[in-house]
């Protein structure tokens, strides 16, 4: 599109006319999945938030001497969203990640300092239960707190709802450590905003609408070959128009043929190097171009960390500009500070955090608060890469792709109202939106953008009046001028007024497209198959959104930062299926051959074996894994595992305020059952029984008398259903009467907790872990529970959603959870973890696209090295949501803390077998 529109700048002999380099460029609707993380100074005033508009979010301070403060955020997407735009600061774990929230802080509050401090907590590993931030919500018209299920990450707070955090302790299930204040005490007091009667009216023109038929023939008329555009007067291919192409089409047919034809071209690494890498592929690339590739692997369901050969996104991230024209040695193409690198204009920009956003990556705050700088005094958006100072003149199409990308991303609310304001009022009484601010015709191609922004930003009859003047406009073959009175048609108006037609915009195009939550069926009712879709449930825990190019998860979308406790549920998920053992083999060899996550971090980085802060449960658990697959674990990831395990075992109680012992034969750092057990589990696999006498008398010692074990150890907590499955799965390797004893004591407590429709009871509610793990635990003994395990299959069945994933719990927040997904896969098999096994034969390393080094602290993709090969890398995509109360993708516990350490939770299930009276052999 750049040669064809700068050619039509010539012809008409404009001063600016519509500099968007490239361009014919969409907006950016409503799919909004991923924010970036606006700093407190993007804190939305409270005034803003009301009843039916933003969320408030409190935080006490109250135990660090100060007070309840609030913030609020307009347009939030998840409560980690909310905290940071309404002011607040937080640090994660070393173990975790930032997505378990361990220090809390507030800019008007001790200057900023997070709490609690470094002296009391040094956020390493999870926090114990008993002293957290803990998270809680509440909706419009509710009284009382509840408890969060999710994490911040992954909870989606509505508009009208109040979020707060409190710094204690809570049991399993959040019934104790509320917040002392209520939801009325802090939900926003500002009134509902009213319309301007003082603004503009939608203009008063006849129905119409564009002929998108006639439009998708024309435009596949100009695809040579049925997959690429050519330039004017030449056998090269135009990429940009052929991107275009893409989107119009995809928006029209999001199965599109011809498009999928046309980016398969576009994929191929030839044509991905010449068009986004013209300096050399292991240069920086065109950041216009790469976004453009980025967005067309978007649209057409590939990969845009693994397209061409090359990780789109990621070098996008690298080579966001650190300085501008002003630095000693200025880099190219980098006109000031978060300019992501492109010869041409502001386009690039945008697009690019489009494509950041919708590939589940967070694009740099510099890169986004630079899109703000663009807006002139009017309100419009110039497409020009602007310093301040700069003349700036408003462009209808460059107004409506800027506004829509900082609405995308969030925090910049009143830049983007102000865009919005502009775009009616640049709009004709003919519908139409003139290409820039000093022309007095209507032009297809601004048009058809601006009613893309319209429509997106909530302005139907706005936008129902442009593509009535768009449907007057359009040629007699389909396709569009590029303005009046023009009558040669033009690829990129058509392209924009293509999409407008089609009420869609480039967001909408590009974002994955999932399918709703299925209700769920009558439990009385016996489901088809009998239990979930495990082919289905295996598509979708390795789909390359989720599934960093096959190797790890995140702990938050584009983090770079592996989830390696939630990578290796996954793990154990495929292993109990065994529907996809390449995918298997590819993460096993990742985390065995010293590969690398995005912040330059391996699996040993999470067990911290060697360190004072190593964890029993996360090197049983990583140990479990090289079982389960026939790797050693004696040398696994360079360490031997089963030797840090013996070594690790408490030989008394650790004295206040060291907590790393919670009593002799626990191991170091274990705050749960789950954690012991799976060090358990992998010792006596291991044939180190002896080894594990004291862990295994400590872990029988905590059964209470109703047959149950409580989540956490070393503190009190309530029985749990996770808990009493995982431990009952270790004690069952045991072949003496006394363990066989309390395994059947355990099942039958697991029996008891069933609900009606079959599902168990878990911190999320009505858990789909819970019912996942009960499902393991009474497989143990399958003849005597078959109907209940067969009612707990039909519960799993029923919340599996269309794209395979699982819901966290029933009645929750609908959507599919990786963590909840890695244990539904799984647990429905009734595999247990003792006796987990899955060959690896006839499988081989596969080679990773390659992809550039990233430097430290942005996302990336991780490094593997594999017997006879060199290391390679891949990329980065949407991880899953948590399970965690405090910010954390967590399991068992209201603490949601202690989950993530045990490394239990998702844990999959291993290959059923049936117990004899005696127990049978281990």
């Amino acid at each position: 599109m750049g040669t064809e529109q700068r050619d039509e700048r010539r012809r008409h002999a404009r001063r600016r006319l519509l500099s968007l380099a490239t361009a014919a460029f969409l907006t950016l609707g409503a799919g909004v999945a991923f924010l970036t993380a606006p700093t407190s100074a993007n804190a939305d005033p409270i005034g803003q938030c009301t009843a039916t508009t933003g969320a408030v979010v409190a935080v006490d301070f109250g135990p660090f001497g100060g007070k309840v403060e609030r913030g609020c955020d307009t347009t939030p997407t998840t409560g980690y969203e909310l905290l940071h735009t309404a002011g607040f600061t937080t640090v994660g774990t070393r173990h975790d990640g930032d997505a378990f929230v361990c220090r809390l802080g507030f800019g008007s509050f001790n200057s900023g300092t997070e709490y609690p401090t470094s002296d009391k907590e040094d956020c390493v590993l999870t926090p114990q239960a008993t002293a957290y931030w803990s998270y809680w919500h509440a909706s419009p018209g509710d009284q009382k707190w509840t408890y969060s299920s999710l994490g911040a990450k992954s909870r989606e707070p509505k508009p009208g709802d109040v979020d707060a955090w409190v710094f204690g302790g809570t049991d399993v299930g959040g019934t104790s450590g509320k917040p002392t204040f209520s939801p009325d005490d802090v939900r926003a007091g500002g009134a509902d905003p009213k319309p301007d009667p003082t603004g503009p009216k939608p203009p008063d023109v006849p129905p119409g609408a564009v002929d998108l038929p006639a439009a998708t023939r024309w435009l596949t008329g100009k695809l040579t070959g049925g997959e690429r555009v050519l330039k004017a007067d030449s056998a090269d291919p135009d990429y940009p128009a052929t991107t275009e192409v893409v989107y119009a089409l995809a928006a029209v047919d999001p199965k599109s043929p011809a498009a999928q034809k046309a980016a398969a071209f576009l994929a191929t690494p030839a044509h991905t190097e010449a068009y986004a890498y013209p300096a050399g592929k292991d240069q920086a690339p065109d950041a216009t171009a790469a976004a453009r590739l980025a967005l067309v692997a978007e649209a057409t369901g590939k990969d845009p960390r693994a397209f061409g050969g090359r990780d789109l996104l990621g070098d996008l991230v690298k080579y966001v500009c650190t300085s501008g024209v002003e630095a000693p040695e200025p880099v190219p193409d980098c006109t000031t500070k978060g300019d992501f690198r492109t010869p041409y204009q502001a386009e690039g920009q945008a697009l690019a955090v489009i494509a950041l956003l919708n590939g589940g990556m967070t694009p740099p705050a510099d890169a986004v608060a630079r899109l703000a700088a663009f807006q002139c005094e009017d309100g419009g958006f110039s497409s020009m890469l602007l310093r301040a100072g700069d003349w700036c003149d408003s462009e209808a199409g460059a107004t409506g792709l800027m506004t829509l990308a900082l609405k995308r991303a969030g925090g910049h609310d009143p830049v983007v109202q102000k865009g919005r304001a502009y775009l009616k009022k640049a709009q004709f009484p003919t519908g139409s939106l003139p290409a820039a601010s000093y022309t007095t015709v209507g032009s297809a191609f601004s048009t058809g953008l601006g009613a893309q922004a319209l429509r997106a930003l909530g302005d139907p009859l706005f936008a129902d009046a442009a593509v009535s003047w768009l449907s007057r406009e359009q040629l007699p073959v389909g396709a569009f001028t590029f303005e009046e009175p023009d009558t040669d048609p033009v690829l990129t108006a058509t392209t924009a007024a293509t999409i407008a037609g089609a009420k869609s915009d480039l967001v909408a195009l590009t974002t994955k497209k999932t399918d709703p939550p299925k209700p769920s069926p009558d439990p009385t009712k016996p489901v088809p198959g009998g239990g979930p879709d495990l082919r289905k449930g295996t598509a979708y825990l390795t789909d390359h959104s989720r599934l960093i190019q096959g190797r790890y998860y995140e702990n938050s979308p584009g983090s770079g930062f592996a989830d390696y406790g939630l990578t290796i549920d996954g793990a154990y998920a495929l292993a109990a299926t065994g529907e996809d053992n390449t995918t298997l083999r590819n993460i096993v060899d990742f985390l065995d051959k010293g590969g690398k996550d995005g912040k330059g971090r391996g699996v040993h980085d999470w067990t911290l074996i060697g360190t004072k802060y190593a964890g029993g449960g996360s090197i049983g658990k990583t140990a479990l894994l090289a079982q389960a697959v026939g790797r050693d674990p004696r040398d696994f990831g360079g360490q031997d595992l089963i030797a840090a395990l013996a070594t690790s075992v408490c030989p008394a109680k650790s004295a206040k305020p060291d907590r790393s012992c919670a009593d002799k034969g626990a191991y170091t750092n274990a705050t749960s059952v789950f954690s012991q057990s799976l060090g358990v589990i992998a010792q006596v696999r291991a044939g180190e029984n002896a080894a594990a006498g004291e862990p295994i008398a400590y872990l029988k010692g905590l059964q209470e008398p109703s047959g149950a074990w409580p989540s956490l150890i070393g503190e009190p907590s309530q029985a749990e259903v996770d808990s009493t499955a995982m431990a009952a799965m270790t004690l069952d390797l045991l072949p003496d009467a006394a363990s066989q004893a309390a395994v059947d004591k355990a099942l039958a407590w697991l029996a008891s907790q069933q609900k009606e429709d079959g599902g168990f009871p878990g911190a999320s509610g009505n858990s789909v872990n819970s019912a996942a793990l009960a499902v393991q635990g009474m497989s143990l003994d399958g003849a005597k529970y078959a109907d209940r395990i067969a009612r707990a299959r039909a519960f799993l069945a029923s919340q599996q959603n269309g794209d395979g994933g699982f819901n966290v719990a029933k009645g929750g927040q609908p959507g599919s959870d990786v963590r909840a997904s890695t244990q539904a896969v799984g647990g429905a098999t009734g595999v247990s973890f003792g006796t987990l096994t899955r060959s690896l034969d006839g499988t081989s390393p596969q080679p990773l696209p390659s992809t550039s080094v990233r430097p430290s602290g942005s996302p990336s993709s991780p490094v593997i090295v594999t017997p006879g090969e060199s290391a390679g890398a891949t990329g980065s995509a949407p991880g899953g949501g948590g399970l965690a109360s405090t910010g954390a993708q967590v399991g068992a516990l209201a603490a949601a803390a202690v989950a993530l350490v045990l490394g239990g939770w998702g844990i999959t299930r291993a290959a059923r077998r049936r117990r004899t009276d005696t127990g049978g052999e281990a």
